[in-house]
C-alpha cells in the first residue's frame, strides 16, 4: 500500500532545498543538492534516506532486462521496444504503447486538482520525484549509458546529478515566476466624496495544457528533465514521447513520478510514457494532437523546424543543431589550451551539442607562451594532445564511450573525404563489451577564407554540423576574419558554445562584441578543468535561445513563465 505523503511532510524535507535553489539562481554561485560522486549513494544518510550503492544499482539495471516495463496507465493497447545498447547487448524491455484517444482525456481530467495544489505544492512534489531518481543514481547510470553509449562515469555524473540539478534549476525558476502575483488582493480606489470602489482579487496560475516531451538519443534525462519539471511544476500534465533507441531512463523517470504523485494524493497520469513501435513516427501524430499545448524537443533541425512550423496550437521549445567554434588567436598557456581542446574534442566522442567542431586558426600562426606558432605546428600539436590523452586504451573507454549509432559511425568514417586529415580516428576495442563501437576523434583541414565561406555555392563541410567525433582545424587570414567568419557561423547555422583563445584585450572585445550580438555563450582562455562543452546548472545558462541553435535557454525565466497564464477571479467587496 502506497505511503501517503502530506503537504507538512513535503514542506518539512523540501522547502529548506528550494530556497536554497531560488538563492542559486539569483547569486550564481556553485551550488548542487546532488552528489556526483559514485561513493556518495548506498546505505541511508542522516535524515534516513536510503540510496541504491554501485551494486544494488547494477543489480535492479538487470532485472530490468528481458521484462514487461508496466506503469498501469490507461489505454495501453500493445506492448513495444526493441532497444540495443551501443555497447551491443540487447535490453529487451517491453513498454506500454498508448492509445492517445484513451490516455489524453485521462491526463486532460488530472489537471484541475494539481492547477488548484498551487505553485508550492507542485514545486515541492517535483522536488519528491527528483529526490527519489537520485536515490536510484547508480540504477539510471545503467540505463543511460546502455542507451546512449555513454560512458559509465558520465552516465552516472551527467545523466544522473547532472540532469537532477537542470531539474530542480527548473523548478526553482517557474516556481519564482508563479509567485511574481500574489494569490489575492483587496483593491480599493477613493472616488472623492463618493465611496470608494472595493474589490477583492484572486490571481491563479493556469497551465496550458498536456506538455509533450520528445527525448533525444544522447542526452534523455540531462534534455529530458528541464522540459518535464518547468511544465510539471506550472502545473501541466507531461506526456515522455522517448527516443525509441533511449527509452528506458525516461520510462524510469515516468514510474518514479506517478508513484510520487499517487502517494502525494494526485492523479498519476498527471505524467505518462508514450513508447512508440518501430517506424511509427508517433512524435509527429502526437504534436499536432490540440491536447498538446507544450512541447520540448531535443534533436536534428530539420525536424525542430517541422515542430516550429507545424505544431501551431502549441508553444514549442526546441534545441537544434548548431556549429560550434572556436577562435584561437594567441595563449599564454599553449600546453593548457591544447589539454583543454583535446578533452573537449574527445568527451564522449564529440557526440554532445556544445563539443567544438571548427577550429579557427589564423594560416600566419599565433602568438604563444612558448613562442610563435604556424598553423600547421597548432594542429599537429593539437592532433599529438588527442594522441596523448586517448594514448591508453582504459583512459579512451572512459573519456569515449561508444557510438551512439550508425549514422555517427558513417560519418566519421567519411571524413577523410572531406579534406587533409591532421589526425585519424581509429579504433578502439572495450575490453568489457566487445560488441561496442568505439571511435577517437578526427581532424580535418579546411579553407576558411572569406571567398570560400561567403559563397552562395560553398560546399564547405565545416559550415553545417558535423556531429559526431569530426572537427575542423580551418585556416583563417587574420583572428578579425575569423570572427567575421564565427559571426557568419552562429547567424546561419547557430552555435550551443563558442570558445576563443587571447591575450589581447582589442581580439577578446570583438569575440565578446560578436557573441553578445550574435546571442551565443561565449567561454574565453579555458585552460584547467572547465570545458567549454560543460555547463553548470544553477550558474551557467545551456544555449541562449537567440540563434538558430536553440529557441530557448535551459534554463532561464523565459523558459518556464509562458507555460502558464495567470488568470484573475474580481468580485464585489
Amino acid at each position: 500500500m502506497a505511503t501517503e505523503l502530506s503537504a507538512a511532510q513535503l514542506i518539512e524535507k523540501h522547502r529548506p532545498t528550494l530556497d536554497r535553489a531560488l538563492e542559486a539562481i539569483q547569486t550564481r554561485a556553485y551550488w548542487s543538492p546532488h552528489p556526483e560522486h559514485p561513493k556518495a549513494y548506498g546505505g541511508t544518510d542522516e535524515s534516513g534516506r536510503g540510496s541504491l550503492s554501485a551494486g544494488e544499482g547494477q543489480a535492479a539495471f538487470d532485472e530490468l532486462r528481458g521484462t514487461r516495463f508496466e506503469l498501469s496507465q490507461p489505454g495501453t493497447d500493445d506492448w513495444v521496444g526493441d532497444e540495443v545498447s551501443p555497447y551491443g547487448i540487447e535490453l529487451g524491455v517491453l513498454y506500454p504503447h498508448p492509445d492517445i484517444d484513451v490516455l489524453l482525456p485521462a491526463m486532460r481530467a488530472a489537471m484541475p486538482a494539481w492547477r488548484e495544489a498551487g505553485p508550492e505544492t507542485r514545486a515541492l512534489v517535483c522536488m519528491e520525484i527528483l529526490a527519489r531518481i537520485n536515490a536510484r543514481t547508480h540504477e539510471f547510470a545503467h540505463a543511460v549509458m546502455h542507451t546512449s553509449g555513454q560512458a559509465f562515469m558520465m552516465a552516472l555524473q551527467a545523466g544522473g546529478p547532472h540532469a537532477q540539478d537542470r531539474g530542480l534549476e527548473a523548478v526553482a525558476y517557474a516556481y519564482r515566476e508563479q509567485e511574481r502575483v500574489p494569490g489575492a488582493a483587496s483593491w480599493s480606489k477613493p472616488q472623492g466624496k463618493r465611496d470608494p470602489l472595493h474589490l477583492n482579487k484572486e490571481f491563479t496560475a493556469v497551465p496550458r495544457g498536456i506538455a509533450l516531451v520528445i527525448g533525444c538519443n544522447t542526452f534523455p534525462t540531462w534534455n529530458g528533465y528541464p522540459g518535464l519539471f518547468a511544465s510539471l511544476a506550472t502545473g501541466n500534465p507531461v506526456l515522455v514521447k522517448p527516443h525509441p533507441r533511449a527509452v528506458l531512463p525516461l520510462a524510469l523517470t515516468v514510474r518514479v513520478a506517478r508513484e510520487v504523485l499517487s502517494e502525494a494524493g494526485f492523479d498519476p497520469n498527471l505524467v505518462a510514457l508514450a513508447a512508440e513501435r518501430a517506424d511509427e513516427g508517433l512524435a509527429k501524430t502526437l504534436a499536432v494532437r490540440p491536447e498538446i499545448r507544450l512541447i520540448d524537443y531535443t534533436g536534428s533541425t530539420a525536424f525542430g523546424d517541422w515542430l516550429e512550423a507545424n505544431a501551431r496550437q502549441a508553444l514549442v521549445f526546441t534545441e537544434k543543431a548548431g556549429v560550434n567554434s572556436v577562435v584561437v588567436d594567441s595563449t599564454d598557456d599553449y600546453k593548457g589550451m591544447l589539454s583543454n581542446l583535446a578533452f573537449s574534442l574527445s568527451l564522449y566522442s564529440g557526440q554532445m551539442c556544445t563539443t567544438p567542431q571548427n577550429i579557427l586558426i589564423p594560416r600566419d600562426g599565433i602568438q604563444t607562451d612558448t613562442g610563435p606558432k604556424s598553423y600547421d605546428e597548432v594542429v599537429s600539436d593539437l592532433a599529438g594532445a588527442v594522441d596523448g590523452l586517448l594514448g591508453d586504451e582504459a583512459r579512451a573507454n572512459a573519456l569515449l564511450g561508444a557510438i551512439v549509432n550508425p549514422q555517427v559511425k558513417e560519418r566519421v568514417e567519411a571524413a577523410a573525404s572531406l579534406g587533409e586529415v591532421a589526425l585519424a580516428s581509429r579504433a578502439v576495442t572495450h575490453p568489457d563489451f566487445p560488441g561496442a563501437t568505439v571511435r577517437t576523434p578526427t581532424i580535418v583541414k579546411a579553407d576558411g577564407a572569406r571567398k570560400v565561406w561567403e559563397s552562395p555555392e560553398t560546399d564547405a563541410a565545416y559550415l553545417s554540423e558535423c556531429f559526431g567525433p569530426v572537427s575542423f582545424a580551418v585556416a583563417v587570414d587574420s583572428t578579425p576574419e575569423a570572427i567575421e567568419l564565427l559571426r557568419h557561423t552562429i547567424r546561419q547555422k547557430g552555435a550551443m558554445t563558442v570558445g576563443a583563445y587571447t591575450t589581447s584585450a582589442e581580439m577578446e572585445r570583438l569575440a565578446e562584441e560578436a557573441c553578445l550580438e550574435e546571442c551565443a555563450q561565449l567561454s574565453l582562455n579555458l585552460t584547467g578543468g572547465v570545458y567549454v562543452n560543460q555547463t553548470a546548472a544553477f550558474s551557467d545558462f545551456h544555449g541562449s535561445g537567440g540563434n538558430p541553435a536553440a529557441n530557448a535557454a535551459l534554463c532561464d525565466g523565459a523558459f518556464v513563465a509562458n507555460r502558464f497564464r495567470t488568470i484573475e477571479v474580481r468580485r464585489q467587496a
